[in-house]
């Protein structure tokens, strides 16, 4: 099967929510409430969900979705839920046919609070099930810093479609990795499906922009490797991560970025490997985190495993109950990483 139509509307579904969350920076409008896990979310969260989500299920009915996000706290804060939908009516793309593909504006307040609210699947291995994270890097969002906007096909278990919107990030592929901001030249769609290799193209405002495939570059002196990492310490363990440098001789001081953002950069070559090692062994990962650039890196020409060497298992629910930790990097050096991996990890 091609998902030629999956991957299309994925593509402008991401592409109309990034022209909302560059808004709600922007006009200072970030309003954050805390979840029960005292992440923040943010008006940007509760607006890109509502677009994606209903772009989906005019295009998709029959698809279960698992979002981050629902829509409880908006019910009991009305003045929160109209200032979102406000934003969510503005947020159009500017090519008409484009934005009729993916079903039009959302028709009232009622209709977006639905729309947030569909994304409660349990996920699974049985069935087409969509993984959505509106605002991946909420803190690097609210900073100024690298997020993404995520999407993700999963057919019976499997990932088939990702897509990836990076505003911060910039179009050349070619372009030093980096956790600066925004600007001219920057906001990039990350894109593939599987058994088609992967692809980037500009961010646009309308119409979707040429594609390019990417790759990642081969690793020849591993030496010279730049690695990327999360910001926050809660996510990833820093200490762990920088022994694995020292044991592989990498030098260069790593380049922390929130969000899947991490994914793309090393998927077209910017940066060569992406460590996540667990920092409490109860912590599961949420599929959300990781579908999308999970199967852009590894159409790209890369392996993702965890510390131990398994395929990340999307199949089991809203949760990698299965795996700990994230091992990505070009499938030359893969190996020999992960070897290090287990090692720090072992002498624990």
């Amino acid at each position: 099967m091609s998902y030629s139509h999956e991957i299309d509307i994925a593509l402008l579904a991401v592409q109309r929510a990034t022209l909302l969350t560059q808004k709600v920076f922007h006009n200072n409008a970030k309003g954050t409430l805390s979840k029960d896990d005292r992440s923040p979310v943010t008006i940007g969260d509760f607006g890109a969900q509502a677009l994606i989500i209903a772009a989906l299920r005019h295009n998709f009915p029959n698809d279960e979705i698992v979002g981050e996000e629902e829509a409880s706290s908006l019910r009991d804060n009305p003045s929160l839920a109209e200032q979102i939908f406000a934003l969510v009516r503005e947020s159009k793309l500017d090519d008409s046919s484009a934005e009729s593909q993916l079903g039009g504006p959302i028709q009232d307040l009622d209709a977006m609070l639905a729309a947030i609210d569909a994304g409660k699947s349990s996920g699974g291995s049985k069935g087409r099930i969509w993984a959505l994270d509106p605002v991946d890097g909420t803190k690097g969002f609210l900073r100024g810093g690298q997020y993404a906007v995520c999407l993700a096909l999963m057919v019976d278990g499997d990932v088939k479609v990702g897509v990836l919107g990076c505003p911060n990030l910039p179009v050349d592929d070619a372009a030093p990795i980096s956790a600066d901001v925004g600007g001219e030249g920057k906001g990039v769609l990350f894109a593939a499906v599987q058994g088609q290799g992967a692809t980037s193209r500009p961010l646009t405002r309308g119409a979707l922009a040429s594609a390019k495939t990417i790759s990642m570059q081969e690793v020849g002196d591993i030496t010279q490797a730049t690695f990327c990492e999360s910001v926050e310490a809660a996510h990833s363990s820093h200490g762990d991560q920088a022994a694995i440098a020292k044991r592989l001789g990498i030098t260069k001081e790593s380049v922390r970025m929130d969000s899947q953002a991490k994914y793309g950069s090393i998927a077209r070559g910017a940066g060569d490997l992406y460590l996540r090692l667990p920092v409490r062994k109860d912590y599961e990962e949420k599929i959300w985190d990781h579908a999308a650039g999970d199967l852009i890196v590894r159409e790209a020409g890369g392996e993702v495993t965890d510390a131990e060497g398994k395929r990340l298992d999307f199949s089991i629910g809203r949760t990698l109950k299965a795996n700990k930790g994230v091992v990505a990097a070009p499938r030359g050096v893969h190996r020999r990483v992960l070897e290090v991996v287990k090692e720090v990890l072992g002498n624990k």
